[in-house]
Formats: C-alpha cells, structure tokens, sequence
C-alpha cells in the first residue's frame, strides 16, 4: 500500500505564509514527478506547482514570486512554501505523487487527503 498524508494547511491573514508538506509513504522504488492542485467550492482543480525529479519547476502564473515548490528524496517529501498569501489564494491543496512501487515495478499516480488553506482577516 501506498499513502500521501499532507500536512500544514489551516488558517492566516493576508500577507501570511504557510509552509505544507506531502510524505509518501509504502513499497515505493522510485518517484517521477511531485506536484500540488487547489480546488476551491464550484471551481475546477487547477495545477499549482509541480516539481520532476529532475528538479525543474513550473508554478501557476497566479502564484509566481510567491510559492516555491521543493522536495526531499530520502523522505519522499514534497513542499510547498507560501508567502505573500491572497483570499484568492483559498482553497483545498492537494499533493500528487507519480510513483514506482516495488511489487512488479507497477507506476501510478497517488493523491493526498487535501488539506484547507484560508486566507482571511
């Protein structure tokens, strides 16, 4: 079994940052591709940042200068880090993980829980 348990979501005024992580964890032999999506009530999902595992990036114009993507290998962890937050900017963050298990070298993608931001005074 594979899971992405996030973490660090919650609630801060405008201007504020919030840093959430994503570990994976399970039979994993390798990981592609990490990345974030945000979906706020009667919108569709969109990308936020994904990161390869290369260590190229690319962000939503939305959230240029602002969040930074990273991750940790050996903890199979993925980050976002968020400043300079926006009420636009809420929303249910959720992590992906492109992933190769161990059992049969299977690849396939794995969504985290989703965890709230709100941005609010």
């Amino acid at each position: 079994q594979v899971q992405l348990v996030e973490s660090g979501g919650g609630l801060v005024q405008p201007g504020g940052s919030l840093r959430l992580s994503c570990a994976a964890s399970g039979s994993i032999f390798s990981i592609n591709s990490m990345g974030w999506y945000r979906q706020d009530p009667g919108k569709q999902r969109e990308l936020v940042a994904v990161i390869p595992s290369g260590g190229s990036t690319d962000y939503a114009d939305a959230v240029k200068g602002r969040f930074t993507i990273s991750r940790d290998n050996a903890k199979n962890t993925v980050y976002l880090q968020m400043n300079s937050l926006k009420p636009e900017d809420t929303a249910v963050y959720y992590c992906y993980a492109d992933i190769v298990r161990y059992r049969f070298y299977l690849r396939q993608d794995y969504w985290g829980q989703g965890t709230q931001v709100t941005v609010s005074s």
